[in-house]
């Protein structure tokens, strides 16, 4: 059976909204039933330097307001503080809580079990294969965590 090509992208697609979503499904089960996964997004940008909501915004490819309405959210939920950066007194500086950390550590596990899963219905060669076409066809590292707006970007737009 051949497929198109819109076919493919959204196989591929559904494959990782599947994942995403039994994640954050396992994640309300596992007491955090107020994460989703643009929460994780910008908690792992908070964690690789995104400082302030004008950074978080650049990375996660959304406003600045937009940027500090989900600092809000994830402030009032504990999992990132805001305190003054040590360089510029004048400046807020973000921080992932320890149970930001054990969110994003949780989602972590997750995703291997779901993996292991995976690999137990189609057998581990054929995991291996997938996963060593994938990475031939899109590089490595496919995508960083921490841009989840790449698709509502224009291609001409610098990444």
């Amino acid at each position: 059976m051949s497929r198109s090509g819109a076919d493919l992208a959204l196989l591929l697609l559904a494959g990782f909204r599947s994942l995403a979503d039994t994640a954050t499904a396992e994640l309300a089960r596992r007491g955090y039933e107020d994460v989703r996964p643009v929460h994780d997004f910008a908690m792992r940008a908070i964690a690789a330097g995104a400082g302030n909501a004008s950074e978080l915004g650049r990375r996660l490819s959304v406003s600045r307001q937009a940027a500090a309405k989900t600092i809000t959210v994830l402030q009032e939920r504990g999992y990132v503080t805001r305190g003054t950066d040590p360089r510029h007194a004048r400046r807020m500086l973000l921080q992932i809580t320890p149970l930001g950390f054990e969110v994003m550590h949780q989602g972590e596990a997750i995703f291997d079990d779901l993996r292991d899963q995976w690999e137990r219905q189609i057998g581990p060669a054929d995991l291996e294969n997938l996963e060593t076409h994938l990475t031939e066809l899109v590089g490595t590292p496919p995508v960083r965590f921490d841009t989840p707006g790449w698709m509502s970007r224009d291609l001409g737009e610098p990444i």
